[in-house]
């Protein structure tokens, strides 16, 4: 979700709450399964209300990017929404530990992306600048390809991505 700010266009980026029982703690973008008769679209925009009380209509979606298997299982397809006033995010602390607006500029870092070598072998583990520290896959991923699609007009595709082990639990 990218929303205008003082500081210029800005991304919503989330910690989890830190009591669920999968992925607490990490860096997530807004989003979550689909509820019956959803598509992407409509799922976006309700989990973005639920999580972090900002209220997008369908009309808000710019488009998606690439889906990406995640190795806990899940197929993730990411929706670029925007909102054209700014809008004041609330972490809703049954899913979200906190939430911020990070500059769209953070991901044109100049180490960014970073590549590790992946310890168990595969593609290596991209990582994206974001807050003063690195972000890991899949959320990274997510950032890279809206950064070279979005904003720099490059193709870009996140099927040769490596993820951390521990992204599984």
């Amino acid at each position: 979700m990218v929303a205008p700010t003082e500081a210029g266009p800005a991304f919503l980026l989330t910690r989890r709450a830190m009591h669920l029982r999968r992925n607490a703690g990490n860096y997530a973008l807004p989003g979550g399964g689909l509820d019956p008769g959803e598509d992407a679209v409509a799922a976006a925009c309700r989990e973005t209300q639920e999580e972090v009380g900002v209220d997008l209509p369908r009309e808000a979606a710019l488009g998606l990017l690439d889906d990406f298997a995640t190795l806990g299982g899940h197929v993730v397809t990411p929706v670029v929404l925007w909102s054209a006033e700014p809008v004041h995010p609330v972490a809703n602390p049954d899913e979200v530990h906190l939430v911020w607006q990070v500059p769209l500029s953070d991901l044109d870092h100049p180490r960014a992306p970073r590549r590790e070598k992946h310890p168990n072998g595969g593609p290596p583990i991209l990582r994206m600048f974001a807050r003063g520290g690195w972000v890991n896959p899949p959320t990274a991923a997510f950032l890279w390809q809206f950064r070279e699609v979005c904003l720099h007009g490059r193709a870009a595709r996140t099927d040769q991505i490596g993820q951390p082990i521990w992204t599984a639990r």
